[in-house]
């Protein structure tokens, strides 16, 4: 039986602003109200980042627990899943030491930003340990092949747990312009299988550009989830500017059920995530 789609919405991102799109939600408020229209649009799922008094990239704590507790009160049932991203700004150990006295459900986590140098892997290692002891649902960022070759490789070496463990393949970060394809999951797919390795773990993707809905559709039918949001696509399939975050997550969603994919609500979506359905 294939298993429900979980759809992630990424709303705001590490370096956009209102400059890029009025509906960009900036503060806990905009964040909690874009949840909730998301929720109702599908996503089960919303990837966090908050920023600074002057709107940049940030880690702070209790920055993001007034985003969380925003999330809470407008969309309870919604997974919270925050980033861990650098954006140049952060060391893994600050990254870490965020992660620890937050103690989020869910966050996300780059593979090369968390085990940057072969120096850092104890670290990181003793780090996944702990969360997956915690039980947090932890999401490896990966953002081409290699990646996930060298993903496979940690996980044989023992250095990543896989319990409630997911990756997110990251199309077209280094694309020209930043533009994905459907054809671009397919170099990450022949590593996730050619390894020897191959891990039974939830995998999703996110893409850049117009071709954004494609992509999740491609993913969707070959068994993935997907991420959409103004974090990496501000534009519909047509070139035109989306509304807002919901109105992309709704066409991504209704072209789902047109395909005959069912979507997965927060309770399945955690299901899955933690590895029980």
């Amino acid at each position: 039986m294939t298993k429900p789609l979980i759809i992630a919405v990424a709303p705001n991102g590490a370096r956009r602003t209102k400059a890029d799109h009025p509906a960009l939600p900036i503060d806990p408020r905009e964040i909690g109200l874009e949840a909730a229209r998301c929720r109702e649009a599908g996503a089960a799922m919303i990837h966090l980042h908050v920023r600074d008094a002057e709107e940049r990239h940030s880690l702070d704590v209790d920055r993001y627990r007034a985003a969380v507790a925003a999330v809470r009160r407008e969309a309870p049932e919604m997974i919270c899943q925050v980033t861990t991203e650098a954006v140049g700004l952060y060391a893994p150990h600050e990254q870490v030491a965020a992660m620890r006295a937050l103690r989020p459900e869910a966050f996300s986590v780059a593979l090369r930003e968390l085990f940057a140098e072969p120096d850092d892997e104890a670290a990181g290692a003793a780090f996944l340990a702990e969360q997956a002891g915690a039980g947090t649902l932890v999401q490896h960022i990966l953002y081409d092949a290699g990646d996930v070759t060298r993903f496979q490789g940690l996980v044989a070496r023992g250095l990543i747990p896989l319990e409630r463990a997911s990756v997110l393949f990251v199309l077209g970060r280094y694309a020209p312009g930043q533009r994905s394809d459907p054809a671009d999951l397919l170099p990450f797919l022949a590593a996730w299988q050619e390894t020897g390795h191959h891990l039974d773990l939830p995998w999703a993707l996110c893409a850049f550009g117009r071709r954004e809905a494609a992509c999740m559709i491609a993913a969707a039918a070959l068994g993935g989830h997907v991420r959409v949001g103004f974090e990496n696509n501000l534009w519909r399939p047509d070139g035109s500017l989306a509304a807002d975050n919901a109105a992309q997550v709704a066409e991504v969603a209704g072209l789902a059920r047109a395909v005959g994919l069912d979507l997965a609500d927060p309770a399945a979506a955690r299901a899955l995530l933690a590895g029980e359905a």
